[in-house]
């Protein structure tokens, strides 16, 4: 049965270590994920990004639920189904309609009272309906913004954010990008030090791909408890394809299988770094 995320990441931030969210586009992703989570004995928190709606022809949330329902009853772990940046209250409304049991508010762009204002509306409308909540606050952009520190998490601005929020969760900017690196990144773990001493609810990290296996160590150990992977996944299963498909006669069943098993380990491979195996 799926389940909020709630209480995966407050035995997260107990336990110190970082509960996985790899993002979907169809249900076949799902089932790597699932099956690399429930190999290494992890939560999972399978995340559903908004954009896919508009790229994703045909997609009724509704029936995406029910599919990720059945299919998850099949592992023995806790598994959430989240709504990654959400970027209004109608989408999460949207999402918590049809049965999500998580969603994110993405308000990172607006001022800071406007996403205040707007991610107070969507915990008050999520809470009575057993779904949590994540929103960001400072900007994870892509690799063109990693010089502009503007953008990066104030701690101050992140304690009155949470406090008048509710929020369950907190999506921090500390030098990670969406997609692929340009450069060696520069994350700030000594801010991320800071933010993790003045709030007290599970912060998140967007932009792990590329980010390199020590320093995701290094902020799990910092307070990260939540860690969105997706371009890694995804470099994984175009190389395997690539790779298969480049033979003289390839096999789609073997093309298949080997796709999905290089996922399967890349996913267990960020697992262990997260420190989330065997917390199930």
């Amino acid at each position: 049965m799926l389940q909020p995320m709630t209480e995966m990441l407050k035995k997260a931030r107990i336990g110190k270590y970082a509960v996985p969210q790899p993002d979907f586009v169809n249900i076949e992703m799902a089932a790597m994920y699932l099956e690399a989570a429930s190999q290494s004995g992890s939560p999972l928190i399978l995340g559903y990004g908004e954009e896919y709606l508009n790229t994703s022809e045909g997609v009724d949330l509704r029936h995406l639920v029910r599919l990720i329902e059945v299919l998850a009853k099949e592992y023995p772990i806790p598994v959430a189904l989240h709504l990654d940046h959400g970027s209004s209250f109608e989408a999460c409304a949207e999402a918590i309609a049809a049965g999500f049991t998580s969603v994110m508010f993405d308000g990172s762009s607006l001022p800071f009272e406007q996403n205040v204002a707007i991610t107070r509306k969507v915990v008050e409308m999520a809470h009575p309906a057993g779904v949590s909540v994540e929103a960001e606050l400072g900007y994870v952009g892509t690799a063109k913004d990693t010089d502009d520190d503007s953008r990066l998490t104030d701690p101050e601005k992140a304690r009155i954010f949470v406090k008048e929020t509710g929020v369950d969760a907190l999506a921090v900017s500390i030098g990670t990008v969406h997609g692929e690196y340009k450069r060696k990144p520069n994350i700030r773990l000594d801010l991320l030090s800071e933010i993790s001493a003045k709030v007290d609810v599970p912060l998140v990290l967007h932009g792990a791909s590329g980010t390199g296996h020590d320093t995701l160590r290094e902020c799990v150990s910092r307070g990260i408890c939540k860690v969105n992977i997706y371009t890694d996944l995804v470099k994984v299963m175009i190389g395997s394809l690539k790779k298969d498909i480049q033979q003289q006669k390839p096999n789609i069943v073997s093309v298949i299988d080997n796709m999905h098993n290089a996922v399967v380990q890349e996913l267990k491979d960020y697992i262990k770094t997260l420190g989330a195996d065997k917390q199930a």
